[in-house]
């Protein structure tokens, strides 16, 4: 077990994923219907994009080491970049009331209604599960796990990381995410997570560098 390789994973898409869509998701799913049932279905729709996430990572690190990493250097300065504009976006939307709160209501408004006529464990998780798997299709924290699979060469501990990482987001987000929110800053959230990424972009480029 890589631990350094699990708490950087952990670190680093915690971050990234606090002033995520799919956070917004799971605190607006958690205030309609039972927290634990849409916790399951969120954990669930997690593990299996972390799992799709580490196995892409696995198969890029097969590359040759110095491929390797300037993909991930890439990647995260691309990453730092994705970070920084969320994080320009997000408080002016929500601000105002405008465009980013509604179109994130909108994403779960389908399911809420398909879930509404039957509140039970199985209807509840089943449609936790498509909203946060449909939503984190290509979404920051899924590449930025693939990149971090393939700069370790540590997937179970990237595994590890990641789905920790995802569940505690939404742990948080369903338990009280609207109170967190408030007292959390995410535009200093989304500038720390900037800076890891960053950080990790020049630690990548320099042992691309070095060979």
């Amino acid at each position: 077990m890589n631990l350094t390789a699990a708490f950087v994973t952990f670190g680093v898409i915690f971050l990234a994923e606090l002033p995520d869509k799919t956070m917004v998701a799971s605190l607006v799913l958690g205030s309609r219907f039972r927290p634990l049932y849409v916790w399951a279905g969120v954990a669930a729709a997690f593990a299996v994009q972390v799992t799709l996430a580490v196995a892409a990572g696995s198969a890029i690190s097969l590359l040759p080491g110095r491929a390797v990493d300037i993909v991930a250097a890439l990647l995260f300065a691309l990453g730092a970049v994705l970070v920084l504009r969320e994080g320009r976006e997000e408080p002016d939307d929500e601000a105002e009331g405008g465009p980013a709160e509604g179109g994130r209501a909108s994403d779960v408004a389908a399911a809420e209604a398909v879930a509404a006529g039957k509140s039970g464990f199985p209807r509840v998780a089943a449609t936790s599960f498509v909203v946060v798997f449909v939503a984190e299709l290509g979404d920051l924290t899924q590449f930025s796990t693939a990149n971090l699979a393939a700069r370790y060469s540590a997937p179970v501990a990237v595994w590890i990381g990641a789905v920790l990482a995802l569940w505690t987001v939404a742990a948080l987000a369903i338990a009280g995410g609207r109170s967190l929110l408030r007292v959390l800053s995410v535009r200093l959230i989304t500038r720390v997570a900037a800076t890891a990424f960053a950080v990790l972009a020049v630690i990548s480029l320099i042992d691309a560098i070095r060979g």
